[in-house]
């Protein structure tokens, strides 16, 4: 009967909405390991018994990935027959057949953009009409190029992650006196650089500096402004410029950018521990969302002045805030992901929402408090966030 179907319908319709449902298939996943799957289970049982799909890397043989059959039960048996089918001896560009035991095989290339993939191998037992083989080759063309560009999309995203992970801090030092939590969250696809990043390092003797910022947009502009702007932070501060200073700098950097500069936002500060206990933090806040300080009784306010973003004016002076953190305060920032995380209408800021998280937080951990504000963030709103999000906490022992 599947055998009827098939040569009745590739003469009518039925067979251009098997061709279009399958393109839908092959369009819809961008997942590599997936495509071969679908490969094999779009064309069986509508062109042959069985299908088994090879794949072919830098010249090497081609190599078995997927196999189905139909009947599931024959699967471990086909595939022990394939291991004496001479796949490698198959002309990759044209479609040819090959006899194996009780079936007769029809080798389809899978080429795209004109590369060989690998080949598409279909089993029946009694000959292939010349239309199936006309749609099995249709079917090829269709999926070669679903593979390759499943291939190229893992290759992008692959090479976006190690972009992503080269903006964030290499290590996070130890800092007498400091407990701290960071988290970072990127919120695009896997195939964009997100704005977001933050920093921690050493940058003296007795010093140390953090930085959180949010970059104008995504992708390889975006991604070109925090590696200026993270690399900036620590060449100066380890010359000795203050933070005010180094803002100041970092400005002019972004702004000799020319049309590739993409504003940024940006909260950087100096830590340096105290003689009697706790630390000293001096900090300035360029555009950034203001900086919140937990005391161990609950109180929350803000310890920053809004200042100028950077890489929009070009004569910017900045001055920094200085604030105490006495042994259980806690010092949080965060990027725009957190305070501008929309509901409907409502923004999780909206009416001090963040300093009313924050001040249920008193007597955790830096870590916990980061956490916290991460999965409140999180579970503000039912769909998934399309900002990026970094979290800073500082709390001094």
């Amino acid at each position: 009967m599947a055998a009827e179907w098939m040569e009745e319908s590739s003469r009518g319709p039925h067979w251009l909405g098997f061709l279009a449902d399958a393109s839908d298939l092959l369009a819809g996943t961008l997942d590599p390991d997936m495509v071969p799957a679908i490969i094999a289970q779009v064309v069986v049982p509508r062109l042959a018994n069985w299908c088994a799909v090879y794949t072919s890397d830098n010249n090497a043989p081609p190599r078995l990935v997927y196999l189905w059959h139909a009947d599931e039960a024959r699967i471990d048996g086909l595939r022990e027959q394939l291991t004496e089918m001479d796949v490698a001896a198959a002309d990759t560009r044209v479609t040819s057949t090959i006899h194996l035991a009780e079936w007769q095989v029809l080798a389809v290339p899978l080429m795209a953009r004109g590369r060989s993939l690998g080949m598409m191998c279909l089993g029946r037992p009694d000959r292939f009409p010349d239309e199936v083989i006309q749609f099995a080759d249709d079917i090829g063309r269709r999926a070669a190029l679903a593979m390759d560009n499943a291939r190229l999309y893992a290759q992008q995203a692959a090479a976006n992650r190690a972009l992503q992970r080269s903006l964030l801090p290499p290590n996070e030092p130890e800092v007498p006196g400091l407990d701290y939590g960071v988290i970072y969250e990127p919120a695009g696809e896997a195939n964009e650089v997100g704005g977001d990043f933050y920093d921690l390092f050493k940058a003296g003797d007795d010093s140390w500096r953090f930085a959180i910022g949010d970059v104008c947009g995504t992708g390889p502009e975006a991604a070109a402004v925090t590696g200026l702007a993270r690399h900036t932070l620590r060449l100066l501060a380890r010359e000795g410029y203050g933070v005010a200073a180094v803002l100041g700098r970092l400005n002019q950097a972004i702004l000799e950018e020319g049309e590739r500069a993409r504003f940024l936002t940006l909260l950087h500060g100096d830590i340096t521990p105290v003689a009697d206990g706790g630390l000293e933090v001096r900090l300035v806040s360029a555009g950034h969302p203001e900086a919140l300080r937990l005391k161990p009784s609950g109180k929350v306010e803000a310890v920053t002045t809004p200042q100028s973003l950077l890489g929009v004016f070009h004569e910017v002076m900045f001055e920094a805030d200085t604030v105490r953190l006495d042994p259980g305060d806690v010092l949080l920032a965060v990027t725009d992901g957190v305070t501008e995380r929309r509901s409907g209408g409502r923004l999780l800021d909206d009416d001090g929402g963040l300093a009313k998280m924050l001040a249920e937080c008193a007597g955790l951990s830096a870590r916990a408090v980061a956490e916290r504000i991460r999965r409140g963030a999180a579970e503000f709103a039912s769909e998934p966030s399309a900002d990026d999000l970094a979290i800073v906490v500082l709390r001094a022992r």
